[in-house]
């Protein structure tokens, strides 16, 4: 009989959960985990040495290259896909819509293994999303987080609803649109009304939130590691604007 199996309960011990100060050992051990077939890798994936301002200039390169249709080539053939089976070290973290319309390597011409994206309606931040995003700064090192809004959303354009007219919306929807709610609210004390001043002033208040409630993210920023910038996505030109402080 296996010596951890309980004669009582007949059952195996549940595992133990590792705590916060195990948990960067625990990923940095993932980051350098097998290669394909079971074989570790030689070497830790080493980070991007990129700084935030260097990080934040190739995504607007790249944006520039999109809106002009210029040619780019984003890595992402047979040696770089070989290459990212090691692991992974993306320069930015990116907090997206789900919109289909917003795919964030296209926008910014990137090939895999660059951005570490969380995607979902109204690019909002719950345990989940914060969670993912600590771990792309504090695990995997990336020195530039971007929280993207975008002309028209449908999430924010529901919370608009919500505070005008009182709207009511089936499923969770309305569950998933409530943390969009005060971002509404104060781009309408700042005399902002316009669906886009909603969406901006969304941007502006999860960026906000991930710099003041996050203690890994306000290491990285008070050691000069790490830069927030919201910013916002127009549809119809293609071009990212954006809310950089100063």
């Amino acid at each position: 009989m296996h010596p951890a199996f309980c004669r009582c309960c007949h059952a195996f011990p549940a595992p133990a959960v590792p705590g916060r100060r195990a948990f960067g050992a625990l990923a940095a051990g993932v980051l350098a985990a097998a290669l394909p077939g079971g074989a570790r890798a030689a070497d830790p994936v080493r980070k991007t040495s990129l700084t935030p301002d260097q990080a934040l200039a190739l995504l607007k390169e790249g944006n520039a290259n999109f809106r002009t249709e210029a040619p780019f080539r984003a890595g992402q053939g047979r040696e770089r896909r070989i290459e990212l089976a090691r692991g992974q070290a993306p320069f930015c973290v990116l907090i997206g819509c789900s919109d289909s319309r917003v795919p964030p390597e296209l926008l910014f011409g990137r090939g895999l293994g660059e951005l570490f994206i969380i995607r979902n309606a109204g690019n909002t931040i719950d345990t989940a999303a914060l969670g993912s995003v600590e771990y792309g700064v504090g695990v995997l090192g990336c020195p530039l987080v971007v929280v993207m809004g975008h002309e028209s959303c449908g999430a924010v354009a529901a919370a608009v609803e919500v505070v005008e007219k009182n709207a009511m919306f089936p499923g969770v929807i309305g569950e998933m649109i409530q943390p969009i709610l005060p971002a509404v609210l104060a781009a309408r004390r700042e005399g902002g009304t316009s669906l886009d001043a909603a969406v901006r002033a969304n941007a502006r208040r999860v960026a906000g939130r991930l710099s003041n409630q996050s203690p890994v993210l306000q290491g990285a920023l008070a050691a000069g590691r790490l830069k927030i910038v919201p910013a916002h996505y127009d549809l119809d030109d293609g071009e990212v604007h954006w809310m950089e402080a100063g």
